[in-house]
């Protein structure tokens, strides 16, 4: 039984070595020469013009919101369109209130100004 599980063994052991040799390798043979520009906060030459703390626009999570629900719907269509045939007028009636919500949502967001710039 425990043979069946060996290629996902073997897959996360590759994906493992893939992803931490290269790390290890870059630590132990890249050059180590520190000096104050490097070891400043931001590493560019010059300090932060504000505080770190400042704060930001409300509209900028909205949009953010906004944009994780609307990737989050298409992950759901993808599901439910190869399962089109198999789920019949129930699944389709269903997505389509699923989508009815969303577009509400988003007009309603829309008509708010959520998605205006100054």
């Amino acid at each position: 039984m425990l043979a069946e599980y060996f290629p996902i063994l073997l897959f996360i052991l590759v994906g493992l070595v893939v992803g931490v040799v290269p790390v290890v390798l870059g630590l132990a043979l890249g050059p180590q020469r520190p000096d104050p520009e490097k070891l400043s906060p931001y590493e560019c030459g010059f300090e932060a013009f504000e505080d770190a703390r400042m704060k930001f626009d409300v509209r900028y999570y909205l949009v953010a919101i906004l944009f994780i629900l609307f990737d989050l719907e298409i992950a759901f269509l993808f599901p439910w369109a190869v399962a089109l045939a198999d789920i019949g007028l129930y699944g389709f009636l269903s997505m389509m209130l699923f989508l009815a919500i969303l577009v509400a949502g988003f007009f309603y967001e829309w008509r708010k100004g959520a998605l205006d710039w100054e």
